[in-house]
């Protein structure tokens, strides 16, 4: 028998008459959940190891400055503004989201750049800058990703894949649209210039896929972003996360930091609780896991006997690169750099090869190419007066490879590598300005979010990691037991996650309808 532990909710909770919803993780996509959850009548508690809700999309302090530790940017406002619309809230009243323009700014080794905008117009004007015999190609290019945009996003991102018979039928138009011709393949089949190529097709990176590998389904994201643009969250994502929080306990629910969920109870193959890393026992009469996919199956359910996610099968699956990420502040320089924006993308002298180290070879390469975010510049908030905050990312392989990089090691060494091409490239005089500094490296994504290999976008979003391919929405190891998150379908990236609390709204059963524990 599980002892029952009241989740201490509102009146409601403590009549006993709504199902009581446990979701393991407060991150975007297990919040998400917890609203339309909450939105359909069940009583919900949210169980967090962090300190603070958002998962990857939370925020650090130091010395005045305020770091976004995982995702920046909205590219796909409606899903929030939706969920909200589906709890009876207004997004735009909660969360002050401004438009960026540009978006990036891309810059090469030979000092040519490339600067991402909304404006159709304006971005032709850059391809035909760059490379004018492209400019034909271009335009077919987001006329490929349109398509693209219908069938990946707006129809098989909002709903699930967990049957067979949904995979059949979308086979002839994965055929027709050539799902199986990479990201990058795809690219270069409609322009001619590498740096053009690298321009279209860089995107997976940001949702954990090698460009060289990925389904050319994900070429919808330049429609993304053509389509709604490019946004930024004043306060960052953290204050959508904090938002989300408002809204769950407005509802009646409980949002539980410090809490840390060891493993899933089951009663006749039915999820019905879960138990804390310090032995209290929570019951529910549904679970669902927004931790990541391969930690749910291999530890949260490692007492039972797995018939499809066995370890055996998590091991031979492909996983996203590990990142390696500098947060690091500066004192006087908000007019110092005017030529750097909110976002800016450095590439190495190497696109094919240094992807290769990354994703299929593990080794830690000696060039690099690195995403730096600004957001001082929008958002004078996250910095001291005439200050600024910055992060810079490099892609680097996950913990999972035959020879993995001793980070304890490396740590600072990359950091210095980090910041001298910085300040050759970007920033000069860094290092005479730094007020603040941190770094994340895949084993502390492996330790802080419990993100196997030290990945940081879990499973790796190959054509036979998708859609039914992927860890499901429904579990199939157990009755009442659903998945959110970066690891399941549709996938990745704050679309993806937000957009699996839609799928989760679609599938639960209606409350009267659950077995009760």
């Amino acid at each position: 028998m599980l002892t029952r532990v009241d989740p201490g909710l509102g009146a409601e909770a403590k009549t006993g008459l709504a199902p009581h919803a446990v979701v393991i993780g407060a991150g975007l996509g297990g919040l998400a959940s917890a609203m339309r959850l909450g939105a359909r009548g069940y009583r919900v508690t949210v169980l967090d190891r962090l300190e603070d809700p958002g998962g990857r999309g939370s925020s650090i302090r130091e010395n005045g400055h305020r770091f976004d530790l995982g995702p920046t940017i909205v590219t796909v406002p409606q899903v929030f503004r939706e969920l909200w619309q589906a709890c009876g809230r207004d997004f735009d009243a909660d969360v002050d989201l401004r438009a960026l323009d540009p978006f990036y700014e891309i810059r090469w080794p030979d000092g040519s750049r490339f600067t991402a905008r909304q404006d159709e117009a304006a971005m032709k004007a850059e391809v035909a800058r760059l490379s004018p015999g492209d400019l034909a190609g271009y335009t077919k290019f987001l006329q490929d990703s349109e398509r693209r945009y219908w069938v990946g996003f707006e129809d098989l991102g909002r709903r699930s894949m967990h049957r067979l018979g949904d995979l059949i039928k979308v086979l002839p138009t994965f055929a027709w649209l050539r799902a199986d011709r990479s990201v990058y393949a795809h690219a270069a089949r409609r322009v001619k210039d590498e740096r053009l190529r690298m321009a279209l097709s860089f995107h997976p990176l940001f949702i954990g896929g090698d460009p060289f590998n990925v389904t050319s389904m994900y070429t919808l994201v330049s429609h993304l972003e053509k389509a709604f643009g490019v946004h930024y969250a004043m306060g960052g994502v953290d204050a959508i996360a904090r938002a989300m929080v408002r809204v769950v306990e407005d509802q009646g629910g409980l949002v539980r930091q410090g809490a840390e969920v060891d493993e899933i109870l089951l009663k006749d193959n039915r999820a019905r609780g879960v138990r804390l890393s310090s032995g209290e026992i929570v019951t529910a009469d549904i679970v669902v896991s927004n931790a990541d996919a391969g930690h749910t199956y291999s530890h949260l359910l490692r007492n039972r006997g797995r018939r499809r996610w066995t370890r055996r099968r998590l091991d031979r699956m492909r996983w996203s690169m590990g990142l390696f990420v500098w947060y690091f502040g500066t004192e006087g320089t908000r007019d110092l750099w005017p030529d750097v924006g909110h976002h800016t993308i450095l590439n190495g002298p190497r696109y094919r090869g240094l992807v290769r180290d990354i994703f299929l070879k593990g080794r830690l390469a000696e060039d690099m190419s690195l995403y730096v975010h600004r957001p001082s510049v929008t958002d004078p908030s996250v910095a001291p007066e005439g200050g600024d905050t910055f992060y810079a990312l490099s892609p680097v392989p996950h913990l999972g490879h035959r020879d993995p990089v001793d980070w304890a090691a490396m740590a600072e060494p990359y950091r210095a590598k980090v910041q001298a091409v910085l300040e050759e490239q970007l920033l000069p005089g860094l290092g005479a300005r730094l007020s603040a500094s941190q770094v994340f490296t895949p084993e502390t994504f492996r330790d802080r979010y419990l993100s196997p290999h030290g990945t940081g976008f879990s499973i790796e979003p190959r054509i036979l990691q998708s859609a039914w391919f992927r860890p499901h929405n429904v579990s199939e190891e157990a009755e009442g037991l659903f998945l959110v998150g970066a690891g399941t379908h549709p996938g990745a990236g704050l679309p993806g996650v937000i957009s699996s609390a839609e799928v989760l709204g679609k599938i639960v059963p209606d409350p009267a309808e659950v077995p009760r524990s």
